[in-house]
């Protein structure tokens, strides 16, 4: 008869250990150490176990002492983003920094100085700084590089670094909206800058017045850069690609690279917007006075009112409605300050009542659609600054918000076809816009 012994786990390391094994002696020794009680387990057998005593083994483990710096020895690094309107005396405010040896060497620094014209919100700045305000180092950003200055280990002078930015980068963003309230609301709510915003209202003018037309649920996609400079969004580039959807009419533009250079904007179809005319002069403003006859404010009798007042603050820039070359820049009775642009064919535009010209503007000079040419006034017969605009043919006024002006020229054979080539990608991430607005609003 075979008889199978009952063994007890927890008396085999005593069992063990009669016998040598180094390796064992290891383990057990570390699990001692660690004060950690061994489970118990029992194997199969034919009888029930006899009784035994469990005991817990505790050892305290030294810890070696740790020796730390003392914190306020410590410079203090920060990683700001430049705020709007910020000036450095109001950076070093807001970074604790009271160092007037190091805001006075910037100050009068040329390479600093032209830092500081060039602090742009939302642009990256890095100080070192210690726990008493002193500047250890500090770093702004400049157009492709930064500025950086850095304290001597003597704590008496200040070195200046200037490096070239390997960082910038170019990246295509999108954003799309729906028009709630009002072009503004809508644009900040997506999220768009606002120099895209006032581009995109120098594209669709030509088709659409922004004064009048717009409706609650009209929506707007756009494909745009962004310049990143170490990370941070440091200006807006080119819009791409925009579509808006105006009452529910589709319109489409598109950058193109033409066959000579010059990049031009484009509808779907290859029709250039740079020889349409945009409908105001001014991207947002009020009709403050219509075409025809009206009570003259000034002279007190009915006259014929031969363009639109557009009502805005002096100062607000003229626009070009189209491409021309200028005929007349200068005084002219009642609209004093004038711009008379000559366009193709016998259509004139006029600007009055500017409060001044753009730099360097003068007859003869060829003006492109868009370009700043003067500044709203109230120079001549005017009770307060507003843009007095007009369309004229063969010298005869008509009404600038109703005549039919000058279809854009169109794309034709092989530069149409590249065109339609360039445009299929940028095409295709307006239709993925779209398709996101339309899934979330379900």
């Amino acid at each position: 008869m075979q008889v199978r012994k009952t063994t007890i786990l927890a008396e085999l390391p005593s069992k063990l250990l009669s016998r040598k094994r180094p390796w064992l002696i290891a383990g057990v020794a570390g699990v001692s150490l660690l004060g950690v009680v061994a489970a118990t387990a029992v194997v199969p057998q034919t009888s029930p176990a006899a009784p035994f005593i469990a005991s817990t083994v505790v050892e305290d483990i030294a810890i070696a002492p740790v020796s730390v710096a003392a914190a306020h020895t410590l410079p203090y690094v920060h990683d700001d983003r430049i705020q709007p309107g910020d000036t450095l005396p109001a950076i070093f405010r807001r970074l604790g920094i009271d160092d007037s040896e190091a805001l006075s060497f910037i100050l009068n620094d040329e390479a600093g100085s032209q830092a500081l014209r060039q602090l742009r919100a939302g642009r990256s700045m890095t100080a070192m700084v210690t726990p008493d305000g002193k500047v250890l180092s500090i770093s702004l950003p400049l157009s492709g590089g930064r500025y950086t200055i850095e304290r001597d280990q003597a704590g008496q002078n200040f070195e200046v670094r200037s490096e070239e930015s390997t960082a910038v980068e170019t990246i295509v963003e999108m954003r799309t909206g729906t028009i709630r309230h009002s072009l503004f609301g809508a644009t900040d709510e997506a999220g768009l800058p606002d120099s895209v915003a006032s581009k995109l209202v120098d594209l669709f003018g030509t088709e659409i017045d922004f004064h009048t037309d717009l409706r609650k649920g009209d929506s707007f996609s756009v494909v745009y850069e962004t310049i990143y400079d170490e990370g941070s969004s440091i200006r807006s580039g080119r819009v791409l690609a925009a579509e808006f959807i105006n009452q529910g009419k589709r319109h489409v533009v598109v950058l193109h690279d033409t066959a000579n250079g010059k990049e031009q904007y484009y509808s779907g179809d290859g029709h250039s917007l740079r020889q349409g005319f945009l409908r105001s002069p001014l991207e947002f403003s009020r009709v403050t006075s219509g075409f025809g006859r009206r009570l003259h404010p000034i002279h007190k009798s009915w006259r014929a009112h031969k363009g639109v007042d557009f009502g805005a603050p002096r100062g607000t820039p003229v626009k070009a409605t189209s491409d021309g070359v200028v005929a007349f820049a200068g005084k002219q009775g009642g609209y004093g300050n004038i711009v008379i642009l000559r366009h193709r064919g016998k259509l004139t535009t006029a600007y009055a009542h500017l409060n001044n010209f753009s730099r360097n503007l003068k007859p003869g000079m060829a003006v492109d659609q868009g370009d700043v040419i003067g500044f709203v006034g109230s120079t001549g017969w005017a009770t307060g600054p507003h843009l007095h605009y007009e369309v004229r043919v063969d010298n005869v006024a008509h009404d600038p918000m109703k005549i039919a002006l000058p279809a854009a020229d169109a794309l034709e054979g092989k530069e149409l076809a590249r065109f339609k080539r360039n445009a299929e990608p940028l095409l295709q991430r307006i239709a993925l816009l779209n398709y996101k607005a339309t899934v979330a609003s379900r």
